[in-house]
């Protein structure tokens, strides 16, 4: 189980606010997880698979692995398993409202299109390990500045986890197998009508293409069926419009397509776990965009 636990609470609410978490085996992750903060995990020794959503992906030593609010995974290792994880919950630091310095949402966290497990050379694995030392030196240490200082440590290791990705977005081989352009289309596709389009047949007919070809498309390169991509896209809406906003949850069932809030609060549930109410009452409402 865990080495040691640095943790931090927000004094009004006691709930956790950060945490740096060291483990050395699996132990940690053998049950399904599902938190109202961020993660962050960044394996240093071992390697296995990793449930994230409804979807599998392995890992290797030194990878970094992200998992946005409330998402489900669950971490299988292949004998010993050492690391260290990072939380963080919305009212220690919103990524919404540091999004201009921290552009990490879509990329790190929220993004249905790519796996969260990325792979590490020894020199990014250095310097995010470097980046997390500082933050568990900094809880460790107690003072009038803890605060600054842990939101500066958090945000040079997102910012670089953030780098890490991008650039593998774009490797320097040409000669790996380039994405179809029919992916481009569906994932355009999605993104222009999931509030509207909530069924794969939609999608084969907008697109004038079988279900069957988009669904081997979507298995093949989200390593998830375009129903479970869908519903992924637009749950991450809904979280979005609840943290976000003060609308009701029927307004937000409405403004997503749904006729019935008890049928889109069912939906949700289903997805997350959880009603989308107890959603927003565990991760907050950001009262400036509110």
């Amino acid at each position: 189980m865990a080495d040691n636990i640095l943790e931090l609470f927000n004094p009004q609410t006691k709930s956790l606010a950060f945490r740096v978490v060291s483990f050395d085996d699996a132990g940690y992750f053998s049950d399904l997880n599902k938190y109202n903060y961020f993660s962050l995990t960044l394996i240093l020794q071992g390697e296995g698979s990793v449930t994230a959503d409804v979807s599998g992906f392995s890992f290797n030593q030194n990878s970094l692995m992200c998992f946005s609010l409330y998402q489900p995974f669950k971490i299988t290792a292949n004998g010993e398993l050492k690391g260290i994880m990072v939380n963080f919950h919305t009212e220690f630091f919103c990524l919404h409202k540091h999004r201009h310095e921290v552009s990490c949402n879509g990329v790190l966290f929220n993004n249905i299109y790519e796996s969260p497990v990325i792979n590490l050379n020894e020199e990014e694995k250095q310097s995010l390990l470097t980046t997390i030392i500082g933050l568990k030196t900094a809880m460790s240490q107690p003072g009038t500045a803890q605060l600054e200082l842990l939101i500066s440590y958090l945000k040079i290791l997102l910012i670089n986890a953030s780098r890490i990705k991008i650039e593998q977005r774009h490797p320097q081989d040409m000669r790996l197998e380039k994405e179809p352009d029919a992916l481009n289309i569906l994932k355009d596709a999605i993104e222009q009508h999931f509030k509207t389009l909530h069924s794969p047949g939609e999608y084969a007919e907008l697109l004038n293409m079988s279900i069957a070809t988009l669904n081997r498309l979507s298995k093949k390169y989200f390593n998830k069926t375009l129903s479970n991509l869908i519903a992924d896209r637009i749950i991450i809406e809904a979280k979005r419009q609840l943290y976000l906003t003060a609308k009701p949850v029927k307004l937000i069932a409405f403004e997503l397509g749904f006729n019935d809030e008890f049928y889109f609060s069912r939906f949700f549930k289903g997805h997350v776990g959880i009603s989308p109410q107890f959603f927003r009452d565990t991760v907050g409402v950001d009262q400036e965009n509110a």
